[in-house]
């Protein structure tokens, strides 16, 4: 989502590198462009205007000027800044002392409500071994019981529901009971949305509130919406007093100033984010991260995070042992695709290390589904001697494989170079010394 503010910001700070000593003249210059950069990735014009005052402000100073590394400063004043500008700290969610735990879900229609009800309670089991129920209160939207029902068995999570009706009060409160009866931790409300806010909806969900009596109020906000997002999460939170965000759809094209502006003009934190469509892409939102990423600085931390939840251990054991024993071959890159994979889409993950976010765009093939099945078709089409000893690929050979995945002798190229950069890399990774930067790299987890 942030891509094109992350490569104006980055351009920006480059050329400011390049100018040497910095005067009052260039970071005025330069936090011109910033503004600029901001209200063209649709962030609040007030946040905007108020966001460069504080940093020219802290910029502006004798200190700054007679360090060895100005833009160095600057550029730490404007991390410090944007980070404070998305929340400062994490905001973690509130349990209750005496189960269960009750958490109200709002939002309009279409904002991606009811599937977010599910992601966290995927997320809350996993994360937090908590024991979720999930409480159909959408009774407006055609088939949106069936579609909550259907999430929850795909994820083994309880739905708990009523008939056709049943006002979403009494659902809740039938549902609050069940859940102390049958030692469930966490509640999560799933309520009505509509295509706009609207006096009936408005008082609905606030009566669920109140008999509900939540201990977390979340609004779900469609990060597609733009700045309309900043108004709604302000008409919602009138009412309600929200104690938190979920941005969804965060890893779409949107300019991202949802994100940016909504902590801001609402003073809600945001607390998770929607990174994509797979029941596990909920992701707990970390202001200095998502800032780390707006400023092209990676977000090691979240991404070794990912490794660990989504990687497989004894996999990731037994490939440094072949690598140790160099014997990594077509069958190992097969498998390591498939790990990454799972991580989700590589662009994201590229995004989380440092220098590498705008890699995807100059690679010579992009790094999409499309391509991971294209180099999976051409691995299948290998022999087995082919895929267990790679130098035995030669001309005839490729173009046999080329034929039989359907692909150019261009693309299986490709394909041998990315394995060859990947296999010399793992080689010197584990030369490196009894523990790998791969091992090191995945938080010291195997």
């Amino acid at each position: 989502m942030f891509q094109n503010l992350t490569d104006k910001l980055s351009s920006i700070f480059d050329r400011l590198r390049r100018s040497g000593k910095l005067t009052e003249k260039d970071i005025d210059a330069a936090l011109g462009e910033v503004k600029i950069a901001l209200l063209e990735a649709d962030v609040n014009f007030k946040v905007v205007k108020q966001f460069t005052k504080r940093v020219k402000d802290k910029a502006i100073g004798a200190e700054i000027f007679k360090s060895l590394t100005p833009t160095q400063q600057v550029i730490k004043i404007v991390m410090g800044e944007l980070t404070a500008l998305l929340g400062g700290e994490r905001a973690p969610l509130t349990y209750s002392p005496k189960k269960p735990s009750v958490i109200l879900i709002a939002g309009l229609q279409g904002s991606g409500k009811t599937t977010t009800c599910a992601k966290l309670a995927l997320f809350l089991r996993k994360t937090d071994k908590k024991n979720p129920l999930l409480v159909a209160c959408d009774i407006y939207r055609p088939a949106a019981v069936k579609q909550l029902e259907v999430l929850g068995g795909q994820l083994s999570v309880p739905v708990f529901s009523k008939p056709a009706g049943t006002k979403p009060a009494d659902i809740a409160r039938e549902a609050i009971e069940h859940a102390r009866d049958n030692d469930f931790d966490v509640v999560i409300i799933d309520t009505a949305g509509r295509l706009h806010i609207d006096e009936d909806m408005m008082n609905e969900v606030k009566e669920l509130k109140e008999v509900a009596g939540p201990h977390e109020v979340l609004l779900v906000v469609d990060a597609m919406t733009g700045q309309d997002a900043v108004n709604i999460a302000k008409s919602f939170n009138d009412l309600l007093e929200l104690t938190g965000v979920i941005l969804t759809k965060l890893d779409g094209d949107a300019r991202g100033g949802a994100a940016l502006s909504i902590r801001e003009v609402s003073g809600k934190p945001i607390k998770f984010v929607g990174m994509g469509e797979k029941s596990s892409a909920l992701e707990i939102f970390y202001p200095e991260r998502m800032a780390q990423r707006i400023l092209g600085m990676g977000d090691v931390l979240s991404l070794i995070e990912k490794a660990q939840s989504e990687m497989d251990e004894s996999k990731m054991k037994e490939l440094e042992t072949r690598i140790r024993e160099a014997e990594f071959n077509f069958n190992d890159f097969l498998d390591q695709l498939c790990q990454i994979k799972k991580m989700g889409p590589l662009d994201q993950i590229l995004g989380m290390i440092p220098g590498l976010s705008g890699l995807s765009k100059v690679s010579e093939m992009s790094f999409d589904d499309k391509n991971f099945k294209r180099f999976e078709a051409m691995i299948l089409s290998m022999t087995h001697s082919e895929r267990t000893n790679p130098d035995l690929i030669d001309g005839s050979r490729r173009r046999r494989i080329a034929a039989g995945s359907a692909n150019s002798i261009q693309n299986v190229n490709m394909l041998l170079k990315q394995f060859n950069q990947m296999r010399q890399m793992m080689k010197s990774m584990t030369s490196m010394g009894k523990r790998s930067k791969l091992s090191k790299f995945l938080g010291g987890k195997f």
